[in-house]
């Protein structure tokens, strides 16, 4: 009888301390997925650590609370985008190294996706994430802060303010080096016969 309650006792603590780790990586995963919203000139964007099968309910309700129809991935595919297509989110794939920067044809490609996404909805909120949400989406945001005419080490001071320990050194230089291209200024063809 006594060995039965050392059995039972143990079993309760057993499952105490499951439910304490079950609630704390719940906790961590609740702090992971805190969003940062960023909004210059009429562009909002939502800079995130990259979802899985597991948490993509909480990431569909943060995309939800920002109104985001496109998410942009800059890392390597890793869950199943089904559950964000069928709620009407589209998923595009931008992706490159981890702790480098983008090719100027990526950075075109991030150009168009703007374009597109902000013609479709122009109080929409475009969300982009890599693995973390400290080093490529960061860089893809602060490209286009620079775009609209901040300077990149007010991009490079905004994006820290919400995203700590967000882009390296490397990417830091890239971002100094980046000049405007004028890539989300709106191009008319006027045509002039004679």
């Amino acid at each position: 009888m006594q060995n039965s309650f050392w059995i039972v006792l143990n079993s309760v603590k057993i499952n105490i301390h499951k439910k304490i780790k079950v609630a704390k990586a719940i906790k961590k995963i609740k702090m992971r997925l805190e969003a940062s919203e960023f909004e210059y000139k009429n562009y909002k964007f939502l800079i995130t650590d990259m979802p899985s099968d597991c948490t993509i309910n909480l990431y569909l309700n943060q995309l939800k609370k920002h109104t985001v129809k496109h998410v942009i991935r800059v890392c390597k595919p890793s869950y199943n985008i089904e559950w964000l297509m069928e709620r009407g989110v589209e998923v595009h794939d931008l992706v490159y190294d981890d702790g480098g920067s983008p090719s100027k044809d990526l950075v075109e490609r991030w150009f168009d996706l703007l374009k597109m996404a902000y013609q479709e909805n122009p109080e929409g909120c475009v969300a982009v994430h890599c693995v973390a949400g400290l080093g490529r989406a960061p860089v893809m945001v602060a490209i286009t802060l620079i775009e609209l005419g901040m300077d990149y080490e007010d991009a490079v001071e905004l994006i820290r303010q919400k995203r700590r320990g967000a882009i390296n050194t490397k990417q830091l230089n890239y971002l100094e080096e980046y000049r405007p291209k004028g890539f989300l200024k709106n191009k008319k063809k006027y045509c002039c016969l004679i």
